[in-house]
């Protein structure tokens, strides 16, 4: 069976990270929500997504077809239904469409001519941006257990203390030395190559990905990702790194979520508690103003490439697009356009030449090319976003 995750109309509730990657390509909890799908599926999938984004994801289609709704978390009971789907088969929860099964693959689909399954289990669905920190707990629990079914956790140094060490699962080659582990409220899990440094003080749920770091004295809040090639250090609470991203030094970063290949400077700080108490809001792509999220603390969102100078502050409820870079005193405004250069005094457009350049650097630190189809990808939000810049 050849399966394909699509973004469905969730797509623009979830930018600015869906501007340069599918849905299926967020991440939240341990993995990807396509690494979820796949590990559960025992194969690979493809993406039906945004056109700009094909030659990096594309659809690979044949003569049959099981489309998934991206934006659901799969289980273990829900993927057993789609592999028992027939032609003309589909699965909903409610009003939405979690999968189905067809001999092409369409954007536009009559299920009036569909048998349709309602599906009454309870499901975790990515819908909002926030759902990616405030749905983050239960990610992380359901990967544990998946990740870590039928295997042994690499021994737990003797000089680490922990609470309920059963809840903890270190990978082979990860490194943790003079630290604590508490996963008295969740599950830890330290992945392969990862590193915590000394003196660290990490609460769960926690998970820190593939050859990410844990610099020094760093206090860490559940639930919080750290992704692969991740360096995090100062205080985090209940936040998601996607991956490549770092946050090498003090500063607070609470109830947010950062995209890849972000950078925060040193004693960068966010607010994700108003002075009043009052319900954060937040900018929405989808409406062109500022949504309500009906969660009393809500911090940053910051899209892929994206940067901010020593001694940032962010307002709660901010939203930084892609590439954006900030610097200077002062709080910059709730929404920061992507492409932007500047901070509360001001901004101007970052021009594609030194986007591209400084992006290539980045990536090859990591090994990584920049390659055209990354470099289309930007381009294309670059002009994508241009309404939003008035300067």
């Amino acid at each position: 069976m050849n399966y394909i995750l699509f973004d469905s109309d969730v797509r623009t509730s979830l930018l600015p990270f869906t501007y340069t990657k599918p849905v299926a390509d967020i991440r939240v909890g341990i993995l990807t929500i396509r690494e979820k799908w796949e590990n559960r599926l025992k194969l690979t999938t493809s993406t039906i997504t945004e056109d700009y984004l094909g030659d990096k994801y594309p659809m690979v289609e044949m003569a049959e077809n099981v489309l998934i709704n991206a934006s659901f978390l799969p289980s273990d009971d829900l993927v057993e239904k789609i592999k028992q789907l027939s032609i003309n088969e589909a699965i909903f929860k409610g009003d939405e469409v979690i999968a189905f099964f067809t001999l092409e693959a369409q954007e536009e689909v009559d299920f009036s001519v569909y048998t349709q399954i309602e599906y009454d289990e309870e499901l975790i669905r990515i819908k909002n941006t926030w759902d990616i920190f405030s749905k983050n707990a239960k990610a992380i629990q359901q990967d544990f257990e998946l990740l870590t079914a039928d295997r042994k956790s690499q021994p737990i140094p003797d000089s680490v203390q922990t609470i309920h060490p059963e809840n903890i699962f270190i990978e082979e080659g990860a490194t943790v030395l003079f630290s604590s582990l508490n996963a008295s409220d969740g599950p830890i899990y330290i992945g392969k190559d990862a590193e915590i440094m000394e003196n660290c003080s990490v609460r769960g749920p926690f998970a820190m990905c593939e050859q990410s770091t844990l610099k020094m004295g760093a206090k860490i809040y559940g639930a919080t990702t750290i992704g692969p090639f991740s360096k995090v250090g100062g205080e985090v609470n209940n936040s998601v790194i996607f991956g490549y991203s770092s946050k090498g030094h003090d500063g607070f970063l609470g109830n947010s979520v950062l995209g890849e290949w972000c950078n925060l400077g040193a004693d960068t700080n966010n607010s994700n508690l108003k002075n009043n108490y009052a319900p954060v809001r937040l900018w929405s792509y989808k409406t062109g103003g500022f949504a309500k999220t009906g969660l009393q603390f809500c911090g940053l969102m910051m899209g892929d490439h994206s940067k901010c100078g020593i001694n940032t502050m962010f307002n709660t409820g901010t939203v930084i697009g892609v590439s954006a870079n900030l610097f200077g005193t002062g709080f910059p405004r709730n929404f920061v356009p992507s492409f932007s250069w500047g901070g509360a005094a001001g901004f101007t457009t970052y021009q594609l030449p030194k986007v591209f350049e400084v992006a290539a650097i980045v990536m090859e630190r990591r090994n990584i090319e920049f390659d055209e189809k990354e470099q289309n990808i930007l381009e294309h939000v670059f002009k994508e976003t241009k309404q939003y810049r008035n300067y």
